[in-house]
């Protein structure tokens, strides 16, 4: 690994690390209070106390009463699975984001710079038109596996060919652009063969929103979070070996290299999937996410899978807030917002010094 990817792996944290639990456990709180704050916004004059009355009465049992009752359902069934779905989606895709750049040992690498985000987008756009044509309504299963299965298939391309071929950083980058633009073009080439519905639910998946959320997505993706985020973990120190000191040295230390790198791959495949097939694509924000966890608590994977969850969830939860206030009652869909914050961004990493150039 050059010079510089090294540097930006072995960043120093802000703070030291007695105080890195602290910061977690700090930012977890942060997060609950901007969920519940990001239920606020909006046109319908509701008030915190409104949110905390509404999830009272849900968990706990609470009174409600009948005048109550059009701001509950506005919190309950519209604002909050929203704001969820927004954190535990940019959690999904930021976690995503960590494990390839330590996989790969490359600061550019996301599941969208590698083409995984789209090629889910375009499974998802082909699944919902097949199944209008077919005279049928899409269902959210077949829509999954479908955007899994293309995913899937474009990891194992890039990443098989990348390990035949010893491709170096930059070139292994060059491919997941090629194939984030031919999923790029594939997905708009679906709307040629739509009609007007689908062609509206096509957009849903190209522009990247939460605007549809349900309590079944966020079901969904909180399942697989709780279940991907204590393996991966679990795997914080194998992780950490491979980004820090390459295949050769990691199996010295008695890591299983290829089976470690094979099964947090399909792991990150199946959150990026899933969350994609939900909400299309959000570019850059396994990009940035990481990013900014790493600058706060260091590159130790043990910290920085954790933080980088909150990082992300946050990125996208502020974003569709943004999206929201901006242009009121007009909603700006996240992913734009995202992009305009993403895009900077990776611009700054391209062109800093010696990123790519010595990769």
């Amino acid at each position: 690994m050059t010079n510089a990817l090294a540097r930006t792996f072995q960043a120093v944290p802000l703070w030291g690390r007695p105080s890195r639990p602290v910061i977690i456990g700090v930012s977890l709180v942060v997060s609950l209070l901007s969920i519940a704050l990001s239920v606020v916004i909006g046109t319908a004059g509701i008030s915190l106390g409104d949110v905390f009355h509404a999830i009272a009465i849900h968990v706990f049992g609470a009174r409600s009463s009948e005048s109550f009752r059009p701001t509950e359902v506005i919190i309950t069934e519209l604002r909050l699975p929203r704001a969820l779905l927004a954190f535990l989606a940019g959690a999904a895709l930021s976690v995503s984001g960590v494990v390839m750049q330590g996989l790969l040992r490359n600061p550019l690498v996301s599941p969208y710079t590698l083409g995984l985000s789209p090629a889910a987008s375009f499974g998802a756009a082909l699944a919902i038109v097949l199944s209008n044509k077919a005279g049928h309504t899409p269902s959210s299963v077949v829509t999954i596996f479908s955007a899994l299965a293309f995913s899937l298939a474009v990891s194992l391309i890039v990443l098989g060919v990348a390990s035949l071929k010893r491709m170096k950083a930059i070139t292994l980058l060059l491919v997941g652009m090629a194939f984030f633009q031919l999923f790029e073009a594939l997905t708009s080439a679906t709307q040629f063969f739509a009609d007007e519905n689908t062609l509206a639910e096509i957009v849903h998946w190209t522009f990247g929103s939460v605007n549809d959320a349900t309590w079944h997505q966020v079901l969904v993706v909180s399942i697989l979070l709780a279940i991907a985020l204590p393996y991966l973990f679990a795997r914080a120190k194998s992780l950490n070996a491979i980004a820090f000191a390459g295949d050769d040295a990691a199996a010295s230390l008695g890591v299983n290299v290829r089976r470690t790198r094979l099964v947090l791959i399909v792991v990150v495949v199946v959150l990026t999937a899933v969350v994609v097939s939900f909400t299309g694509v959000i570019g850059f924000v396994g990009l940035v996410g990481p990013h900014i966890a790493r600058l706060v608590v260091g590159s130790d994977h043990r910290y920085l899978l954790p933080f980088g969850a909150i990082a992300g969830g946050l990125l996208i939860l502020y974003a569709d807030a943004v999206g929201r206030a901006v242009l009121s009652p007009v909603v700006i869909p996240v992913g734009i917002v995202v992009a305009l914050i993403g895009a900077p961004l990776f611009i700054n990493l391209v062109l800093s010094k010696g990123t790519l150039a010595q990769s």
